[in-house]
């Protein structure tokens, strides 16, 4: 079944401890397709992406996208820079600093869904203000599962559309910390009960190295995270966790309780290839048996 993201496509300079690396290509809908791509061969329809990029944007990287399988029509290129990301992370990788951000194209980025793209069937609305999500749902003709994402920003200050787009979606994605923040929990089973009684069927709360736990009223899952044994970069985890649960739903063609179990573990899996190296490379290198092998491992990890 088809699968929609509207997100970022963007160049990061990212920070650790051990090294520094300038220009890597990032962004939310980038490391999401790359993700849902291994989910997508083997001649089934590739994710759809739907961003917008400036003119200094490398056809090479459009180029490397395709190659994935990633269908780039609904990519726009408009009049200037490139969305940009630059921040560092502590050595515990929990704490991360942006150093600076520029919105560049982003700022003004309204989401044009070609036509080819409006029957799409799972769609994952990336990080955005919510007011640019629901401009991008609303041009999707009835999806089977629609999943959001999005942070403590929307939270404080453009409360009135996430709710409004809460209402409107099956499943938002959270950290413990913004559910926190949206409910006035502190207990994160009532602060996911909350979230909840807003309006989607499913909230996955993500608990970074912790795992991330799925509720809604027919499933209640929790998962550790997949044992790296060397984190690299943890920019774009959320994003490929997200791509490996989404592809393996619009693979599967359904999304039943026993559906996003199995959807949970593989975007755990997912996430883990994201973190050994920079921006999209360890998500390029991986083939599906390799997915299927951590499967098999984190199963046996977390099964009595």
């Amino acid at each position: 079944m088809s699968l929609l993201v509207i997100g970022t496509l963007a160049y990061d300079t990212i920070e650790t401890v051990h090294e520094r690396r300038e220009n890597v290509l990032g962004g939310s809908a980038t490391h999401f397709a790359v993700a849902a791509s291994h989910f997508t061969a083997g001649g089934r329809a590739g994710p759809r992406l739907v961003a917008v990029v400036g003119r200094d944007f490398d056809d090479e990287h459009v180029a490397a996208l395709r190659a994935r399988g990633v269908d780039t029509e609904g990519l726009e290129v408009a009049d200037g820079r490139t969305f940009r990301w630059s921040g560092r992370y502590e050595a515990d990788w929990n704490t991360r600093h942006t150093l600076h951000t520029e919105l560049n194209v982003f700022e003004h980025f309204d989401p044009k869904l070609p036509e080819s793209y409006r029957d799409s069937d799972y769609v994952f609305l990336a990080n955005a203000a919510p007011q640019v999500q629901l401009r991008a749902l609303e041009q999707v003709d009835g999806p089977a599962f629609s999943v959001a994402d999005t942070m403590n920003l929307w939270i404080e200050i453009a409360r009135e559309p996430l709710e409004e787009l809460l209402r409107r979606v099956d499943a938002i994605v959270l950290n413990d910390e913004e559910a926190r923040m949206l409910t006035g929990e502190r207990n994160l089973i009532r602060a996911a009960a909350g979230v909840l009684g807003m309006g989607p069927r499913y909230v996955i709360l993500k608990k970074g190295e912790h795992g991330a736990f799925l509720m809604g009223s027919d499933v209640h899952f929790a998962l550790p995270a997949y044992p790296v044994e060397e984190v690299v970069d943890p920019t774009g985890a959320g994003d490929s966790f997200a791509g490996g649960f989404m592809g393996y739903l619009a693979q599967a063609g359904g999304h039943g309780p026993a559906s996003l179990r199995k959807a949970m573990v593989y975007g755990t899996v997912t996430a883990s290839f994201c973190v050994q190296g920079f921006g999209i490379e360890p998500l390029c290198r991986p083939d599906r048996g390799a997915l299927d092998g951590r499967y098999d491992e984190l199963l046996a990890i977390v099964t009595v």
